[in-house]
């Protein structure tokens, strides 16, 4: 796993990789934007662009004029440097870097505070104006600057964060952020990269190593983490001769009323697919049909309207409950009876969510590390209002730990919470998978890993990343606008394939 390091950890790892490299912190800045330029020059080869670079009188800055100095080296002709001189200070190595680039052709020119803010008419901007250590929202010049500078729709491109941004923690409401086309990060990603409050001011990034520690980076052991596709491949477990059905579990979906059929429909062939020895499903009389025609490998325990079946729960490996079921009488006995007769942890997703949002009295019979599935707003039905995702991943963290379950909130980067407070960000998925059921395959997968013996903690690691990769596989080679979750779920058995051969 990539440990995502806030802000003050990422100070600490920069330091103790110059103290023990060793390396001066001017050649560590110069490694940063040596490694920036190299990304830049691939992504934007016209060397005749005209291009204006942003620096603030911080480390952020010197990275910048750095970068604007190796550019003319690749000879890149119109290069011009704007200095924000909104304070007297400014860092040793900007001033080594200042002195440098003065030694060069580049035009230099400098912003003070009250300013007019001088005509831009290069298309491109390098933004290096502020770095992580911002800690309050941008006001007065600052502030005014950036909303100038957004108003002129240029292409911009950001060293390590836009100015403005925060890299963990909570967004500060209103505040004014440098809308980036590009951020070029050092090293790993920044948290907030990964949470929806980045999506107005970034459309995109990338992360390039400039040869931190990364032995140290792991010791600080911060419980936000990136899951690698390395850390998948070690997990999967591959398939063995003279195993059978039985090797492989039982999973039983609990899903669909007549009207939401789909849903129950999509969540167990997602299960067949994703590996479940055998796959049950306990849906309504009228979805038999249904249910036999789209994939006759599902068995059936089939609901009457007026009488409640009689289902050995402990017959089973594992238990997915919810897509499609409804928040009738019938569906809170159903999942009610699962939860007080069933032992092993269960999967609970959409409606069996909804229900516990409701019937409060429900919690205190969830078996330990069962897996929620909620997305956002099922989320902020089962623990309250939330202003942002930062509230919501601590509030995840609280809950976790409180119920001994694990919390999978569905997002472009699903974010897994453990009862030991490990917050994991999944890296697959993409926007042609915005369509309706495709949680409902997710809570397939992760029942169907479950009864194969994953670990709760590995059976949502594997299920996001497999349900995300399937989508990839399918959207990105073949550039398809939109991925259907039957695709989705029938792609299952060749990514498990590929990421164990």
């Amino acid at each position: 796993m990539l440990p995502l390091l806030t802000s003050g950890q990422i100070r600490e790892a920069d330091a103790y990789t110059i103290a023990h490299e060793p390396i001066a912190s001017i050649d560590l800045m110069e490694r940063a934007s040596k490694a920036f330029v190299g990304w830049f020059i691939n992504h934007f080869p016209d060397k005749d662009q005209s291009i204006s670079v942003y620096c603030g009188t911080g480390n952020n800055g010197g990275d910048g004029l750095a970068i604007a100095r190796m550019l003319e080296d690749h000879q890149y002709k119109n290069l011009n440097v704007k200095v924000v001189r909104f304070s007297d200070k400014s860092t040793a190595d900007f001033k080594t870097n200042f002195e440098r680039l003065q030694k060069t052709s580049i035009s230099i020119s400098e912003i003070h505070a009250g300013n007019n803010f001088p005509l831009e008419e290069c298309p491109v901007i390098v933004d290096a104006m502020l770095g992580t250590g911002l800690n309050k929202p941008l006001d007065g010049d600052y502030k005014r600057l950036i909303d100038h500078l957004n108003s002129l729709a240029k292409t911009v491109v950001a060293v390590d964060v836009p100015t403005g941004f925060f890299s963990d923690g909570e967004m500060p409401h209103g505040g004014g952020v440098l809308k980036a086309d590009l951020v070029i990060t050092f090293q790993q990603p920044k948290i907030n990269f990964l949470l929806p409050e980045s999506g107005p001011f970034i459309k995109c990034w990338e992360a390039v190593n400039i040869g931190i520690d990364e032995k140290f980076g792991h010791s600080l052991n911060s419980p936000y983490l990136a899951v690698e596709e390395k850390d998948i491949r070690k997990m999967l477990k591959p398939r063995h001769r003279f195993s059978n059905k039985g090797t492989y579990g039982h999973a039983l979906m609990v899903a669909g009323q007549p009207e939401t059929m789909g849903a129950a429909l999509l969540c167990a062939s997602a299960a067949v697919y994703a590996g479940a020895g055998l796959t049950t499903a306990c849906v309504p009389q009228s979805g038999l049909t249904a249910l036999n025609s789209y994939m006759p490998e599902i068995m059936a325990i089939v609901r009457h309207e007026q009488q409640f079946p009689e289902i050995k729960w402990d017959s089973f490996n594992a238990i997915g409950i919810g897509p499609g079921l409804g928040k009738n009488d019938m569906a809170f006995e159903l999942l009610t009876d699962v939860l007080t007769n069933y032992k092993n942890p269960v999967v609970i997703d959409a409606d069996a969510l909804n229900l516990l949002s409701i019937h409060h009295e429900l919690w205190r019979s969830i078996p330990e590390s069962s897996i929620l599935t909620p997305h956002m707003k099922e989320f902020d039905r089962l623990f309250g209002d939330h202003e942002n995702w930062w509230q919501r991943i601590q509030t995840g963290i609280q809950k976790a730990k409180e119920h001994s379950i694990f919390i999978l909130l569905k997002n472009d980067y699903t974010i897994i919470i453990t009862p030991h407070g490990k917050v994991y960000f999944n890296t697959t998925s993409n926007p042609a998978m915005a369509s309706g059921g495709m949680g409902d395959v997710l809570t397939g997968i992760i029942t169907a890993l479950l009864a194969q013996q994953y670990t709760s903690e590995e059976a949502c690691i594997l299920g996001a990343y497999l349900h995300g990769k399937a989508g990839d596989e399918l959207a990105l080679p073949n550039r398809m606008n939109v991925v259907l979750p039957s695709q989705v779920a029938a792609r299952i058995p060749v990514t498990m394939a590929k990421l164990m051969a």
